[in-house]
């Protein structure tokens, strides 16, 4: 039997495995990675929103073009990368098989990372094996990956980020979002993201879960009902949607198995099965390592990260670089990393109700109930400012790591100052004029630009705006507030792009001076 030998052995040519491979061959290292897919890049060729956090962490580009960058590196280092191939075992000597189309190949490494990432979570209820019951993840596959819309009216069951984010996308693939339910009181993902998909005009059912799915051969309705502090379904408040897909945002699980099967030591928790790892990444077996979503769900910008700190350690593990070296680098990349778990989203306040932002301000609880801040409340975050003349207005309420905005306004007009998670703010003193460039790189889409007097009566919003086919100058129509009802008629007035806005239209549109502070989407008429 032929067994071939490498350096450095990854699974999964994802961002975890992909950083990893990269970080190891700058240091010599020979690496090979295995993907059982026809194309390398993971969920990242899926992810075509813009990221948040710094530019360490690639803030304000797009999932797939960050993709596109690790691939390019990868060839430039000399990595080599088989796709269409399956692990289909992982041993403790280190030793790997792989089925590469017909044919089981057998491959050594002097060390092996498993970057296998996770599978998406199912609910079981009425019906949910029917045709038209699928995954966040397929839908987000179908669109973005083969531009395949996956229904034309769909509920989202699941309030956090990856149900926001591809319950935006459905909407700008031309489906219809016609609810998003979730089981838990509070929404769960961003807050930006949340007001981003209320301000289309979706409504959010929070403590509401899955009945039952109606259809003989395929789903053509389906039936949510409110749950109790038991977590049952309380009789009588059943709602019924037309709909023909109904898409699943409920989590995700390791998919830890192959490490299961070299003996590495495992921590039996709610998020699934993950390997217990050192700061290095190193597994309890010699030579086995594990990053990315597989030893801990996380956002892809943290498995970057960790894949990096990987490849560090593996080199240091096979002799590349000395401990020091080592050390040195895992601390850079240790920094980067406690930036994006900081914040009310940090890993010591999951399951926890935050009530009070970083600066001492009240949490809107309409945006965690509801989707959406009330008019009532977003006049107490400091980014929401009234002058005179164009200036933004930021709608930015929750402690995120993520500073764009900042780096984009090159008057100075937008302040968040050293620590990453504090609220934007407006610095009074400088004087905004209307570029633009910080509603373009704003990675939740909370970024406006608000004008009165521009004629007696009437003033201008511009706003950001994703969505085919674009209006034209003069069109007109309504504009929706907040929570995506009508607010007054609205007219465009301006439709602006730019290269440095990476497809995010600038839609100007006009409107009475009283609703400048309220007006945020439009909506052509029919």
């Amino acid at each position: 039997m032929k067994i071939e030998r490498y350096d450095m052995i990854v699974i999964g040519a994802g961002p975890a495995g992909l950083s990893a491979a990269i970080e190891a061959a700058k240091k010599g290292l020979k690496p090979i990675v295995f993907d059982e897919n026809a194309k390398p890049g993971g969920q990242l060729f899926k992810q075509i929103h813009k990221f948040f956090g710094s530019k360490e962490h690639k803030a304000k580009v797009r999932g797939f073009k960050i993709g596109q960058e690790l691939l390019a590196e990868a060839e430039e280092y000399g990595v080599e990368v088989v796709l269409n191939a399956t692990v289909v075992g992982l041993y403790p000597e280190k030793e790997v098989t792989v089925k590469v189309g017909d044919k089981v190949k057998h491959y050594k490494g002097d060390a092996v990372l498993v970057a296998t990432g996770a599978s998406e979570n199912m609910v079981n209820f009425e019906g949910w094996t029917k045709p038209g019951v699928i995954g966040a993840g397929a839908a987000q596959t179908m669109m973005n990956l083969h531009h395949i819309k996956p229904g034309n009216r769909i509920l989202m069951l699941g309030s956090g980020n990856v149900g926001l984010v591809v319950s935006y996308q459905l909407m700008q693939a031309g489906c219809e979002v016609v609810a998003l339910a979730d089981a838990a009181p509070r929404v769960g993902g961003y807050g930006v993201h949340a007001a981003k998909v209320a301000r289309c005009g979706v409504p959010f059912y929070l403590s509401h879960t899955i009945i039952r799915v109606e259809g003989d051969d395929y789903v053509t309705g389906v039936v949510i009902g409110q749950v109790g502090p038991d977590w049952k379904i309380i009789p009588g408040t059943e709602k019924h949607f037309d709909v023909d897909t109904v898409c699943l945002a409920v989590g995700l699980s390791p998919m830890s198995q192959l490490l299961k099967q070299a003996e590495v030591r495992m921590n039996d928790t709610k998020g699934g099965h993950v390997p217990v790892c050192d700061k290095y990444g190193a597994t309890s077996v010699p030579g086995i390592y594990a990053a990315g979503d597989v030893s801990g769900i996380e956002e892809a910008s943290s498995a970057m990260i960790e894949g990096r700190m990987s490849g560090a350690s593996i080199a240091c593990y096979l002799g590349y670089m000395t401990e020091e070296e080592r050390d040195a680098r895992i601390d850079e990349l240790e920094g980067q990393l406690d930036t994006l778990r900081q914040g009310m989203f940090a890993p010591k306040n999951r399951g926890k109700l935050v009530e009070k932002t970083e600066e001492g301000i009240d949490v809107s609880m309409n945006l965690l109930n509801k989707g959406y801040v009330a008019d009532d409340e977003i006049e107490r975050f400091p980014g929401v400012t009234h002058q005179k003349g164009i200036h933004p207005v930021i709608e930015c309420t929750q402690n995120i790591p993520c500073n764009p905005c900042q780096d984009a306004c090159k008057k100075g007009c937008i302040r968040i100052g050293k620590n990453i998670t504090s609220l934007p703010a407006i610095d009074p003193d400088k004087k905004c004029i209307g570029c633009g460039m910080c509603v373009a790189s704003c990675s939740g889409q909370s970024i406006f630009l608000v004008e009165e007097d521009v004629e007696e009566g009437y003033g201008e919003v511009t706003m950001p705006y994703e969505f085919l086919p674009l209006p034209e100058v003069g069109d007109k129509g309504v504009a929706l507030g907040r929570n995506g009802k009508y607010v007054c008629e609205a007219e465009v007035t301006k439709i602006r792009t730019a290269p440095a806005f990476d497809h995010t239209y600038l839609l100007t549109i006009k409107v009475p001076n009283d609703m400048v502070m309220k007006a945020r989407f439009y909506k052509k008429e029919a």
